[in-house]
């Protein structure tokens, strides 16, 4: 494992870090083994966030008394201070430490948010009194928006930025990452797999470690998922032509619209299983259509309860057309149901 400091924060952080999204799924003895598995392999810089259920609560539990050896990552998405400050206090509690590395506005993409954020009173005032306190000491931000980031890095009001990356969804190579580096901010790389859309470690993170000055958080359900991760870092990076031909196919399958399953569109007030249902033309060409019917008939058949009232798409960070995509899905469902009968 190599190491490296993360932007000008000072920070000492591992080469690539820990998502800790997925650890919301496994019972508390699981996250915990996971976790220091991982810290035993060498990972030292940890993500979550407030909303991620009881992610923190589980960081916790599994570095007590190692809280000097690791970095640590968590993010608030309230726009109040009063409601941000009741977070931040809430992950002190659930992190069992008294400061946070490194504290992120979660998810600031929209004009509004960003107005909210910066009033008087508003999450940013908070913050950053809370950082002279002493309970967080560095301050970063997520989003889902180029244009916003690029806005948001140069404010130079942040540490970092995390925004994602992968060979999909490729456009913070540009003016973004250049902003980072030249005024000296983090990049941290969410979603390196495309929301789960690429199923292949070895070919994502090829063209990751292509940037050397970013750092991939992938998310880990298993000790076995560290290794899987880490034995790709023993060898040397090497991007053939065989690669970027494959990662142009994946190009191709997924085209412009696709669901990275960040899952902001849910709970669908009407009970819609929307990011299943989304990935329903993906899991089709890669299972097959006559296993695909069977493994997604559930959330297919959800698709029926949707009424486009678009609240999904008010809250989808990227702007996707929810509800005609799921329309779309179902369709190619039922076609695929058919076709399977009649066989």
């Amino acid at each position: 494992m190599q190491y490296r400091t993360l932007g000008n924060t000072g920070l000492t952080v591992s080469e690539v870090g820990f998502g800790c999204i997925p650890i919301i799924r496994l019972e508390t003895g699981q996250a915990v083994k996971t976790l220091r598995h991982a810290y035993e392999q060498g990972i030292t810089f940890y993500d979550t966030a407030n909303a991620y259920r009881d992610s923190e609560a589980k960081i916790g539990r599994a570095f007590a008394g190692l809280r000097d050896k690791i970095v640590i990552a968590t993010k608030t998405g309230r726009r109040d201070g009063a409601g941000a400050l009741e977070q931040l206090d809430n992950s002190l509690r659930m992190l069992q430490t008294n400061y946070i590395d490194l504290y992120q506005l979660h998810q600031l993409s929209r004009e509004q948010d960003w107005e909210a954020a910066t009033a008087a009173g508003g999450v940013l005032e908070v913050v950053k009194k809370a950082q002279q306190q002493g309970k967080i000491r560095h301050v970063g931000v997520t989003s889902h928006s180029l244009t916003m980031a690029v806005r948001l890095v140069k404010t130079g009001l942040f540490s970092t930025i995390q925004f994602p990356f992968n060979f999909i969804e490729d456009a913070a190579r540009g003016e973004l990452r250049a902003l980072a580096q030249k005024v000296k901010a983090g990049f941290i790389v969410m979603k390196p797999f495309a929301g789960g859309m690429i199923d292949n470690a070895a070919i994502a993170f090829k063209f990751l470690r292509q940037f050397p000055e970013m750092l991939p958080i992938p998310g880990f359900d298993s000790p076995a998922a560290v290794d899987e991760i880490l034995a790709l870092y023993k060898e040397a990076n090497a991007v053939t032509t065989a690669d970027r031909e494959l990662m142009a196919k994946y190009r191709v399958e997924l085209g412009k619209q696709f669901c990275r399953r960040c899952e902001y569109c849910q709970p669908c007030p009407h009970g819609v299983m929307i990011t299943p249902a989304m990935g329903y033309q993906v899991i089709a060409r890669r299972m097959s259509p006559a296993v695909a019917v069977d493994f997604a008939r559930p959330a297919m058949e959800s698709v029926a309860k949707c009424v486009e009232c678009g609240e999904c798409v008010l809250r989808c960070p990227y702007d996707l057309p929810i509800p005609a995509m799921l329309k779309n899905h179902h369709t190619m469902f039922q076609e695929h149901q058919i076709r399977e009968k009649i066989k």
